[in-house]
C-alpha cells in the first residue's frame, strides 16, 4: 500500500444551510471535499459555500455527481439511456466548475454517488458516461479499484483513484454492503481506527460475510451523513498519523 492517502467527504448534502450544519467541521479533517452538484442534493447556495470553505482549508474540490433523483438522494438505480445520464451529469459538473472557479478553485475530479457508483461498478454503458465526462474535462475520477471504470479509465487515459470506504462495510465480492443490511455502516470510531490500520499495514479489509479481502485504493471516505462523522474522522485521521501516512489530495 502507498504511504500516501486522501481523505474524502462527501459534501453540501444537508438540508440545512450549510454554515449551520454539522459539515463545516469536517473540512479540517480532509484533503478532499466531495461537492453535491445538485443531482441528489445541493444547490448553489451549498455548493459555493463549501467551495470558499475549501480554499479555506486547501482541500481539493471534487463533483459527486448522481442520478438526477433529489427525493431518493441519488440512493436509486435509474434506468435511463445513456445520452440523457450523460446531459445531466455535464450540467451538474458545469455548474459547479462555474462556481468553485468564482471561489478560486477548481474542480479537480469526479466522483459518482450512491446507486451511480455502485452502479458502474458492473454497467457499462453507465460507467462509459461517467468515465466520459472525467476524460471530457480532464478530471481525474475516483471509484472501486478493479470495476469497469477502472478498466474504461485506463483505456481512456483518465487518471483513476482506488476508494475505500472506512465507514461502509464490504461483501467478499469487493462491493459495498447494501445500506439495507445492519452492518452496512461502520458507525464506532475504535472499529474505524482498526479498520484504517489494518488497511494501511495489510491491505487487508474484513468483510460483512467473514471474509478477508485485499483493497487497492489511494484514498479513502467517511460519508458526511454518517452518524458521528467527525470522530470517525479523527480516528481515520489518527490512525494514518500512527502509520506514519502522509494525508493529501491524490
Amino acid at each position: 500500500m502507498t504511504a500516501r492517502f486522501d481523505v474524502n467527504c462527501d459534501l453540501g448534502e444537508t438540508p440545512l444551510p450549510w454554515l449551520g450544519s454539522h459539515e463545516p467541521e469536517l473540512m479540517s479533517l480532509i484533503t478532499s471535499a466531495n461537492v453535491a452538484c445538485g443531482g441528489h442534493a445541493g444547490d448553489a447556495e451549498s455548493m459555493r459555500a463549501v467551495c470558499v470553505a475549501a480554499v479555506q482549508h486547501g482541500v481539493a474540490v471534487g463533483a459527486q455527481v448522481s442520478y438526477p433523483d433529489r427525493p431518493n438522494f441519488g440512493r436509486v438505480v435509474l434506468d435511463m439511456h445513456a445520452a440523457a445520464l450523460d446531459e445531466s451529469l455535464e450540467q451538474q459538473l458545469l455548474e459547479l466548475a462555474e462556481i468553485a472557479r468564482a471561489a478560486g478553485t477548481r474542480v479537480s475530479y469526479v466522483k459518482p454517488h450512491g446507486a451511480l457508483y455502485n452502479t458502474v461498478v458492473t454497467h457499462d454503458a453507465h460507467a462509459r458516461v461517467v468515465v466520459d465526462l472525467a476524460a471530457r474535462h480532464g478530471l481525474a475520477l475516483f471509484g472501486l479499484a478493479g470495476s469497469n471504470t477502472d478498466t474504461l479509465a485506463q483505456q481512456c487515459a483518465v487518471r483513476f483513484v482506488g476508494e475505500w470506504f472506512a465507514d461502509r462495510g464490504y461483501l467478499q465480492s469487493g462491493h459495498l454492503a447494501p445500506r439495507s443490511r445492519s452492518d452496512a455502516l461502520i458507525t464506532l470510531p475504535g472499529e474505524i481506527h482498526r479498520r484504517v490500520v489494518r488497511l494501511v499495514r495489510e491491505g487487508v479489509v474484513d468483510t460483512v460475510d467473514g471474509a478477508a479481502i485485499t483493497i487497492t485504493a489511494a484514498t479513502m471516505c467517511v460519508h458526511s451523513d454518517t452518524p458521528g462523522a467527525a470522530d470517525l474522522l479523527r480516528a481515520v485521521r489518527t490512525a494514518l498519523g500512527e502509520t506514519g501516512v502522509i494525508v493529501r489530495a491524490p
